[in-house]
């Protein structure tokens, strides 16, 4: 189950960085700062499913 939820992480970053690569050839800082809320968010959510599965 820690697999499913550290894979369900690792999308959320692809996403996230998606959207800053987009949001800059777009020029729109509001998309690039949802980007990385996304991936930071998604990388912590992905840390503390990992641990808590130890």
């Amino acid at each position: 189950m820690k697999y499913v939820l550290a894979l369900v992480a690792l999308l959320g970053v692809a996403i996230g960085v998606a959207g800053v690569v987009y949001g800059e050839a777009d020029d729109s800082p509001g998309l690039q700062l949802l980007g990385v809320v996304l991936v930071v968010g998604a990388a912590v959510f992905g840390v503390r499913a990992v641990r808590r599965g130890r």
